[in-house]
Order: structure tokens, then C-alpha cells, then sequence
């Protein structure tokens, strides 16, 4: 019987190399050999500051990635969470058993917390937005959840939550674990290695879109923080910017990391950086064409969203029923 997976990214701005690595391009090995659902988590994308017309835009154009990148609708629930009511209902539910102080303690929480106090203040959906997760997870009775190791504190929670819900009112859950995929987990920024690649980033050479022309794609990465030390090595303590070039190089090239450090040992950084370059602008090439092709035909893509939400849904209601 094949495992079920469940994830989701959300609609909250263009979708940047990272999301792809270390998500989407995942969620496609997994469609031929898993029972796969994947959301537009647009319920957890309103727990932060937005533009309403440029959201529903997002909205679109993220589903348009995810068929661009290769996920198949005939293997793939693609659901948008909003269309399938259950996910507010179970996270009602959960969150009469959640106590306050382990959201608090939340990392992500935290970060974001200190973030918006200079922004107009904290809203409770952002307290409540680990209930929330763990209500997607669970519905679905998922196996297993594709997530950065940043996000494994929230899957845990999810478990936490299925075991205290399974031992009070009897099975209902599936205890989820989550799936790690370490070296792509977490892809970080180009202008700030040490912290991960944000499409809420400021500086917008902090990220490559999927949607960037070749020239913005040379550009940014040109101007990518390097280290001191000139060696072109896979050293993330000590040399955290070029071992995260090393890690992006190596997944869109399909060359191993040891590979490249043999290639580029005594070159410099601009030649690594140009050859970077074309390998990324290469990677995305079929993706930014199928994406093309979809803006002209938004109307299979709205259907396609139309399709998964139904059949989630019939999932999702007869785990809360």
C-alpha cells in the first residue's frame, strides 16, 4: 500500500529556487511511488500582511509552478486550502487541546513574532498558525511531510497533538513523520548566507525566481556573497556562501558536490559563479517554458485547482466526520 504524503507551500510571493529545491522538486520524485496531496496554503498566508489583489494573483501563478514543474494531476491531489472548510474546523478542534505555551515556545513564532512587533503588532492567526498546520497534516491521515528542518517542530506538534486527540476520543489520527531531505532543506539567501532564502526578502538579490530572466539569473548570482578564503569547497560551518552555491550548483547541474569541488579546484570564484549561472538558467529553462504556456491558459490551471479541491475534500470530510 503506497504511503501518504501530504505539503503544501504558501501563496505569499513569487516562488524563488529555494521553494524548488527544497520542495517542489521533491514533491515530484515522490508522485509515481506515494499517495500524494499538495496545497496552496492560502489560509496561512493571510496570518501575515498582504495586498489582496497581488494574493490572488500569487495564488494562480503558484499552482501555474506546480504543473510547470512537472506535478501531474493524475497522480497529484492539488488542492487550495480554503476550498476544503474542514482544515478551520479540525484546527477549532485542536486547538481546544493545544496549550498557549507550546505555541509560544514555537520557532518560527518566535522569528516571525519579532519580525512584525515593528509592523503593526502580532495577530492570533500567526499564534494559531501550528494548529492549523497540524490540521492539514492530519486530515489527510499523511505518513509522511516533505519539510525543512525548520518546519519539523511543527510536524512533531502535529503528532503531538494526533497522540493526546487518538488517546482521548479513541483512533481518529495517523501519527505523521517528518521527511527530510537535508541537503536541500534549506537553501540560503545569496546576499546572507546564514539565513534562508526568503521571497519576503527586502533585497531582492537575496533569491532567484523560478520567473527570472537568464540576465537577472547572471546578475544575482555575480553578485552572490562569497567567502574569504578563495577555495571553491563544501565546508557549510566554514565556508556557509560557497557551500550553499556548491549545494544549488550541484542540483540543478546533477553533478555530485565532490564532483564540482574536483572541477573547480585552483579556479576562481567569477569562473564557478559564471558556470553556476548557465547551469541554473539551464535547470529552469523547461519549467519557465511550460509556465508560459500555462499564463495563456489559466483556465485548465483553475481547473485542475477546481478538481483536487473536491477530491481533498472528500478525504479531508470523512476524517472529521
Amino acid at each position: 500500500m503506497k504511503k501518504r504524503v501530504f505539503s503544501g507551500i504558501r501563496p505569499s510571493g513569487d516562488l524563488h529556487i529555494g521553494n524548488y529545491l527544497g520542495a517542489i522538486k521533491q514533491w515530484v520524485g515522490l508522485q509515481d511511488d506515494h499517495e500524494v496531496v499538495f496545497g496552496i496554503m492560502d489560509l496561512h498566508a493571510i496570518t501575515t500582511p498582504h495586498d489582496p489583489e497581488k494574493f490572488r494573483r500569487n495564488t494562480l501563478e503558484t499552482a501555474m509552478v506546480y504543473l510547470a514543474a512537472g506535478l501531474d494531476p493524475a497522480k497529484t491531489t492539488l488542492m487550495v486550502q480554503s476550498r476544503v472548510p474542514a482544515h478551520a474546523e479540525l484546527a477549532w478542534i485542536l486547538g481546544t487541546m493545544t496549550p498557549l505555551g507550546e505555541l509560544e515556545r514555537m520557532t518560527q513564532f518566535k522569528e516571525k513574532s519579532r519580525e512584525l512587533g515593528t509592523k503593526g503588532g502580532i495577530m492570533a492567526g500567526l499564534l494559531n498558525y501550528p494548529i492549523l498546520m497540524a490540521a492539514d497534516i492530519l486530515l489527510y491521515q499523511a505518513d509522511a511531510v516533505p519539510v525543512g528542518e525548520d518546519q519539523a517542530q511543527h510536524v512533531e506538534l502535529a503528532r503531538s497533538l494526533a497522540e493526546r486527540f487518538n488517546n482521548r476520543y479513541g483512533k481518529a489520527f495517523t501519527l505523521p513523520q517528518a521527511m527530510l531531505q537535508k541537503d536541500t532543506a534549506r537553501i540560503m539567501a545569496l546576499d546572507d548566507p546564514p539565513k534562508k532564502m526568503s521571497k519576503s526578502d527586502e533585497n531582492a538579490r537575496g533569491y532567484i525566481l523560478l520567473t527570472d530572466s537568464p540576465d537577472a539569473i547572471r546578475e544575482k548570482i555575480k553578485a552572490a556573497v562569497t567567502d574569504s578564503e578563495k577555495k571553491i569547497a563544501f565546508a557549510p560551518e566554514e565556508k556557509p556562501a560557497i557551500s550553499n552555491l556548491l549545494v544549488i550548483f550541484s542540483e540543478f547541474s546533477g553533478r555530485p558536490i565532490p564532483e564540482l569541488e574536483r572541477s573547480y579546484a585552483g579556479k576562481g570564484y567569477a569562473e564557478f559563479k559564471a558556470d553556476l549561472a548557465e547551469a541554473v538558467i539551464a535547470g529552469l529553462a523547461p519549467l519557465q517554458e511550460r509556465f508560459r504556456e500555462l499564463e495563456t491558459d489559466t483556465d485548465s490551471v483553475f481547473a485542475v485547482l477546481r478538481g483536487g479541491s473536491e477530491r481533498a475534500a472528500a478525504v479531508a470530510n470523512k476524517t472529521l466526520a
